[in-house]
């Protein structure tokens, strides 16, 4: 690898993916895996890293083929599997351990990848990650899965600022939790939920908000938006409600308190 971008927290990822082996990425497009990704890669070679992505409903379409661009940019060895997260009872009623269900399907998709490959499962959490509320986080360790971002002391901004630095353009890319996380704890996830919210999100990224999110109740939008971008909206409200309207929302509200990622979990 290249001095470029070289970082103290890089030479101990670097470490770190040589000591664990073979590694299957879960790689969900985001800045986070991306960079895992592509270190795994550049590391261990494509004979030694398989990223994989885990598509579903609550992935959005415009991540996964996000997935596929970076697969052919950066040469990674790539494969999609299909996880049915909404083929538990306990993901579909939506209650405060939702995630966990969702990476147990996770788990049982990439574990028999990786045991072919006599490989170890990675997942892109960094260190910032783990003071919020994740059950998933839980789920995936308890099945066996390696955090090396953690453990090589990774923040978000370590990955943000390693990413810039090694050229990825990933770097700046806006979070993107799945798509169920716009959904309140206690209302139920379906496949219908989740494409509004995905038809909602996806109007409104047309318009020039790519950072945003559509927080779903039955039939009211919730947007939430950067504080910066919040005038601009509100110059754009005829068609930000038209976008809205267009993906089956009765009323549309603006968030005045701006963007804030995970702030459902604070209702718990």
């Amino acid at each position: 690898m290249s001095e470029r971008g070289r970082r103290p927290e890089l030479a101990r990822l670097e470490d770190e993916l040589h000591a664990l082996g073979p590694v299957v990425v879960a790689f969900s497009g985001g800045a986070d895996s991306a960079f895992l990704a592509w270190v795994a890669t550049s590391t261990l070679g494509v004979d030694r890293a398989h990223c994989v992505t885990a598509v579903s409903s609550s992935l959005a379409s415009s991540e996964r083929a996000d997935c596929a661009a970076l697969a052919r940019e950066w040469g990674l060895r790539w494969t999609e599997v299909e996880t049915d997260e909404l083929s538990h009872d306990e993901y579909v009623a939506n209650d405060g351990d939702r995630c966990f269900w969702c990476k147990t399907s996770l788990m049982d998709a990439l574990e028999p990848i990786a045991s072919g490959e006599s490989a170890a499962v990675v997942l892109g959490v960094n260190v910032d990650d783990l003071g919020d509320h994740r059950p998933g986080q839980r789920a995936a360790a308890e099945r066996g899965a390696r955090f090396p971002l953690v453990d090589a002391g990774f923040t978000k901004d370590d990955v943000r600022a390693a990413s810039r630095a090694l050229g990825l353009r990933t770097w700046d890319k806006p979070a993107a939790a799945c798509l169920a996380s716009r959904v309140p704890y206690g209302t139920q996830v379906t496949i219908g939920v989740l494409g509004q919210v995905e038809r909602a999100e996806a109007g409104l990224r047309a318009l020039g908000f790519p950072e945003l999110r559509v927080r779903h109740y039955d039939k009211v939008a919730r947007i939430e938006l950067p504080l910066d971008a919040l005038a601009r909206a509100v110059d754009h409200r005829v068609a930000i409600v038209d976008a809205v309207k267009a993906a089956g929302y009765t009323w549309v509200t603006l968030d005045l308190e701006g963007l804030r990622s995970g702030n459902l979990n604070k209702l718990l």
